[in-house]
């Protein structure tokens, strides 16, 4: 009696992948499974790579990471160029480590979830499909040889490859080509060549494509500056998941930059990107609620962004953040978390977080290792031309900040910096005023305070005028001293305002004005300032400028006594008691 036969066991292994074929374009893929089965045990290289793409993507089968793995390896030995460029893919995504066995095919160890990226696996299969032709082999190719590990990187190689892979209309290619340009781009030629890749690779939807396209546009870097199309292309990136284009959109969409403003749309897509781990989008939002507009500021939200932006290293966020400690804004004030936050900041290379620390560090605070770190940043910079750093170098070692102090040398780089700082003109003069680093020279010292005073430095100012109705470092001057007294009263200076009333008070050369005075004491009583307080109690205590009044002259004197001032107490107690 004859057996009777089944279909598929009567078609030869080429039948079998043609129906499979078929069978999969129809949708009907477990039926097609045992056909690619049949094929690829046969030694079908098509076959192979089938049955590895339905492991693959759990197509009519399970999902099987080593199964995939297990058959696009075996096309790929038979030089099959789509298995090949796959399997270069997967070893990146770290699907697998390739074992060493005899025959036709590299089987993959169980490592079905993914590690690290094999870059030498990835660039063996790579490059054998890359030298055949495939487009997104040569642009994986160039990854590998830009991305991979020190040792096999070739930036030469990669531009080469990428350069293929872009001229033959890949976009993965034409986004990497534009990346390696753009390493040496310096010119507006160069820039424009940069984004004309770019575009290629944007036309193809590829998300890092569309936020540096978008850069470009929005910067006018290569192109002529379209804040509308630069909007447009973030959008796009946005909706696919770039992170960095999430957050520029969010941006864009809370300050109207070439999109009608929707604040609440913005805020949702920056906190979108902090959340996603973008930590500049958290420092943005940080920034946001910080500045507050046009709602008003909310710090204690502003310091929960700065803080996640913080911990993800970004540094302006860590000052930002360090500051708000230092002055309790949005959080306890705290020396210690203020000083961590700003040192972290400034170990990233922030100017003015070394320079807060360093502030810090003059007021006591701080750790003993921070001092050595910061006079350290400041004497390196100031070494190597910074102005800036040269004065706060010299105020280092003027003050002993993580060196001996030094006031010879401090001279030397405090005067370095008076080229261009005001602060270290202002410093000179006090140096050679108080005969630091050097003997004591008032004329001199009255010519640095004159620097720093013309530029509006209030502190300057009163220096210079002090020196000036006392008359050291040159003839006494009291009508100029009481110009500059006068300017720094005007920029809030307690002590200039106090010494403007004393001077209009009476008994120096320059026309007496009671009123002008009792409005200068009050001015600096109002302000805390304690002899500012006695003055005013005691003129209001003779009627200076009208009726006396001694409740109010009680106060003021009472508030200076507070103080502790003596000669307040000894006033007070010489009024006579209100009934």
């Amino acid at each position: 009696m004859p057996a009777f036969l089944d279909l598929p066991g009567l078609r030869s292994p080429a039948a079998c992948l043609d129906r499979a074929q078929r069978l999969r374009a129809a949708g009907e893929h477990k039926r097609a499974v045992p056909l690619f089965v049949r094929a690829a045990r046969a030694g079908l290289a098509e076959a192979q790579f089938r049955l590895g793409r339905c492991y693959l993507d759990a197509a009519g089968v399970p999902p099987s990471r080593r199964d995939a793995a297990h058959w696009i390896a075996a096309a790929a030995e038979q030089d099959h160029v789509e298995a090949q460029t796959l399997l270069a893919t997967m070893a990146l995504h770290g699907i697998g480590q390739p074992e060493a066995t005899t025959g036709s095919a590299s089987l993959f160890a169980a490592n079905t979830h993914g590690t690290a990226p094999d870059f030498p696996t990835a660039r063996r299969w790579a490059e054998r499909a890359a030298r055949a032709g495939n487009a997104e082999a040569q642009a994986l190719l160039g990854y590998v040889l830009t991305a991979g590990p020190e040792d096999q990187r070739d930036p030469a190689a990669a531009m080469d490859w990428y350069r293929r892979a872009a001229e033959a209309g890949a976009a993965q290619g034409a986004l990497g080509y534009a990346l390696a340009l753009a390493q040496d781009a310096t010119t507006g030629a160069h820039h424009a060549t940069v984004a004309g890749w770019l575009a290629k690779a944007a036309e193809a939807d590829l998300p890092t494509a569309l936020f540096l396209l978008g850069m470009m546009h929005e910067r006018g870097l290569g192109v002529d500056a379209d804040p509308v199309g630069a909007a447009e292309l973030f959008r796009r990136g946005a909706d696919r998941g770039h992170r960095s284009a999430q957050a520029r959109w969010g941006l864009a969409l809370m300050e109207g930059r070439g999109v009608k403003p929707n604040l609440q749309d913005g805020e949702s897509w920056l906190r979108r990107a902090a959340l996603g781990g973008d930590r500049e989008a958290a420092a943005l939002v940080g920034d946001l609620y910080a500045r507050g507009d046009p709602l008003p500021p909310n710090y204690a939200e502003a310091a929960t962004w700065f803080r996640r932006a913080a911990e993800a290293g970004h540094k302006a966020a860590a000052r930002a953040l360090g500051m708000m400690y230092l002055t309790g804004a949005g959080v306890p004030p705290d020396n210690n978390e203020a000083a961590h936050w700003l040192r972290q900041s400034a170990a990233a290379g922030d100017t003015s977080a070394q320079v807060n620390l360093a502030n810090i560090l003059l007021s006591g605070g701080g750790e003993a290792e921070d001092a050595t770190r910061t006079r350290a940043w400041f004497e390196q910079a100031a070494a190597a031309g910074d102005l800036l750093a040269a004065y706060n170098f010299g105020v280092c070692l003027a003050e002993g900040v993580g060196v001996e102090r030094d006031d010879a040398k401090a001279l030397v780089w405090l005067k370095r910096a008076a080229e261009g700082v005001v602060n270290a003109q202002y410093w000179c003069g006090r140096m050679l005023a108080e005969g630091r680093g050097c003997a004591a020279d008032l004329a001199a010292a009255r010519i640095w305070y004159a620097r720093a005073a013309e530029t509006g430095m209030a502190e300057a100012e009163v220096a210079l005028a002090e020196l000036l109705v006392n008359g050291r470092g040159g003839p006494a001057d009291h009508a100029e001293a009481l110009r500059w007294f006068s300017r720094a009263a005007a920029r809030g200076h307690l002590g200039a305002m106090f010494a403007t009333g004393a001077m209009l008070g009476g008994g120096h050369a320059v026309p007496t004005d009671t009123e002008a005075a009792a409005g200068w004491y009050r001015k600096a009583a109002e302000a805390g300032h304690p002899f500012a307080q006695l003055m005013l109690g005691r003129f209001l205590a003779q009627g200076v400028t009208g009726p006396a009044d001694p409740d109010q002259a009680r106060h003021w004197i009472a508030r200076a006594a507070e103080q502790g001032l003596p000669e307040a107490a000894a006033d007070l107690a010489a009024l006579t008691p209100v009934a």
